[in-house]
């Protein structure tokens, strides 16, 4: 079973390597994915700390191509609302599409993908 791989998980594994354990495996056992907009928050920084290595790697990784449907965004953001969970970006709101449409649960320790698991709109979590 792939799993996304979200933007906090990456950042807390080059920074603090708290969850290093479970990507570790994930990376090992080739179950790693990743999409462009998760890349595009992650590049930047890596670029300019001149990680060329960590780069390649990540380019590397099997890339979930995002196919937006903003109505089923404007859906996701309902119920997150109607559930009390209000201030979810569109970024994150893009990351559970991508994840939901290939059937692979996300791993974030980001609370708005808690808050998005409370509202129903059918992501599934890697824990």
């Amino acid at each position: 079973m792939e799993v996304l791989v979200d933007t906090s998980v990456w950042i807390d594994y080059f920074q603090s390597g708290k969850n290093a354990a479970k990507l570790d495996f994930l990376i090992d056992e080739n179950l790693v994915v990743i999409n462009d907009l998760i890349l595009t928050k992650l590049l930047p920084l890596l670029v300019i700390r001149n990680e060329k290595k960590v780069i390649r790697l990540l380019k590397k990784i099997k890339n979930n191509k995002i196919k937006a449907d903003w109505q089923e965004i404007v859906l996701f953001q309902v119920q997150c609302l109607k559930s009390g969970s209000s201030g979810i970006g569109i970024p994150d709101l893009l990351i559970a599409q991508n994840a939901i449409q290939n059937q692979t649960p996300i791993y974030s320790i980001d609370k708005h993908f808690d808050y998005m698991l409370k509202a129903d709109i059918g992501i599934k979590k890697y824990e």
